[in-house]
């Protein structure tokens, strides 16, 4: 048996406005964007057409799915992002107008930053070492 985590969902307040973060920031792309009806769609987004996980960007829609917006890791970095060129990816984030919490730092696994996406979910940028 073959089992893989495929996608996780991502809360937002907007799927238009979050696409496009992702996409100016990240270089993420649109893998899928399907309208399901009564303003629900299945819009999915990587790094790349041929990633192995996405996330799916889910409209918030009652109170306490808006309460939960940015906060769905407790204040914790949530996700992690690998990149084969930190130096070209951290430019991408300071042009797009995302302020670092930290400065990039050298650790035993890699050169990491962390960042926070348009809703407040807190990220780690990492360029692994060899």
């Amino acid at each position: 048996m073959t089992r893989h985590i495929a996608q996780i969902a991502l809360l937002v307040r907007d799927y238009d406005e979050a696409s496009a973060w992702f996409a100016r920031a990240l270089g993420f792309v649109v893998l899928e964007d399907s309208d399901l009806g009564g303003g629900k769609r299945w819009l999915r987004i990587a790094p790349s057409a041929d990633a192995a996980f996405s996330l799916l960007l889910a409209k918030a829609t009652t109170p306490e799915q808006t309460a939960a917006i940015g906060k769905q890791h407790g204040g914790r970095v949530g996700f992690f992002l690998h990149t084969d060129d930190f130096a070209r990816d951290h430019a991408r984030l300071l042009d797009a107008g995302v302020q670092p919490e930290t400065p990039p730092r050298h650790e035993a696994h890699g050169t990491v930053v962390v960042f926070a996406d348009l809703c407040g979910n807190r990220w780690d940028l990492i360029e692994r070492r060899a």
